[in-house]
């Protein structure tokens, strides 16, 4: 994809009667960067840049379009067979223990999720694989899109990712694709208590040959599975959990009452402003407070014993 963006780009820039060195002046960088980038060595293009040279050249979005499979290449080679796989996937079913699967996220939501990554250097590459995440999910849009059904942790809804109002409109969009978009979701609640998946979450994605892959994920690290002895077992623990989850409609009602409670604690202060307010209130007092919070004596007298 890398020189495929690069043949473009060469395309582009001789058909506007350029050299390498005036297309580089006109997006602000070096001549030799716009060499790299023609022959697809050195340091793969940025968003940014993509942009700017989408602009010089008049390529109506050819390389934004095309950028975001080249910065998939810069991923291990685990990650990047596992998105290929996940492109043309027939059928995808997905466990999600901590977060809304990448596929289902708001755009708010996403970047909530992308902003603590460990790896995360700059807000530049925050917003570049924002970019690739809310690509990624037009397939859902596409005539071939895939049959997906997600079972989400009880977790999932309980923690405010963002903020209630963030969370409000990732639920709400959850509730709309089960109903327009024939994507099945249920809720695996707390009280089935321990599983097999647990610590992880789990995608099986059915490819169209009909042979299977399974991929599981933790915090920093993922493995691709396509071994079909260990993929069957993987798909067993998959079919366990979605048959102890709650039904389809009692965990659209569950969605929907965990989100009419961001509703509710949407005007409700945040941790640090509580604290504040606190602090704020107990300057303004002029009283003492026994330590521990107890209750504040009038005057600061204590009760004789």
């Amino acid at each position: 994809m890398a020189a495929l963006f690069g043949a473009r780009v060469r395309r582009l820039r001789l058909a506007a009667g350029l050299t390498q060195t005036e297309l580089g002046d006109k997006v602000h960088v070096v001549g030799t960067r716009i060499t790299q980038i023609e022959r697809a060595s050195g340091a793969k293009p940025t968003l940014e840049l993509a942009r700017a040279l989408d602009v010089v050249l008049g390529a109506d979005d050819l390389l934004v379009e095309l950028w975001p499979y080249v910065y998939r290449e810069a991923f291990p080679d685990w990650s990047r067979r596992f998105m290929e796989c996940a492109e043309g996937a027939v059928a995808i079913r997905e466990y999600a223990a901590h977060v809304v699967p990448g596929l289902l996220q708001t755009k708010q939501y996403a970047r909530a999720v992308l902003s603590v990554g460990l790896t995360l250097s700059s807000d530049e590459q925050l917003e570049e694989r924002l970019a690739v995440r809310m690509t990624r999910q037009e397939r859902l849009g596409s005539p071939d899109r895939p049959d997906l059904w997600v079972v989400l942790d009880e977790a999932v809804l309980r923690r405010p990712i963002g903020g209630c109002d963030v969370m409000r409109a990732q639920l709400e969009l959850l509730l709309y694709v089960a109903a327009e978009h024939d994507i099945t979701v249920q809720v695996l609640p707390f009280d089935q208590g321990e599983h097999d998946a647990m610590g992880g979450s789990l995608t099986v994605l059915t490819l169209p040959d009909g042979s299977e892959v399974a991929y599981t994920e933790g915090a920093h690290h993922g493995q691709l599975i396509e071994d079909p002895a260990e993929v069957s077992r993987f798909t067993v623990t998959y079919d366990r959990l979605r048959a102890n989850a709650l039904p389809p409609l009692m965990s659209l009602d569950m969605i929907r009452s965990a989100m009419e409670g961001y509703n509710r604690g949407a005007n409700v202060p945040s941790r640090s402003e509580r604290r504040r307010l606190a602090q704020e209130q107990l300057q303004q007092s002029g009283g003492r407070q026994l330590r521990g919070g107890g209750r504040r004596i009038p005057g600061g007298r204590r009760p004789r014993p």
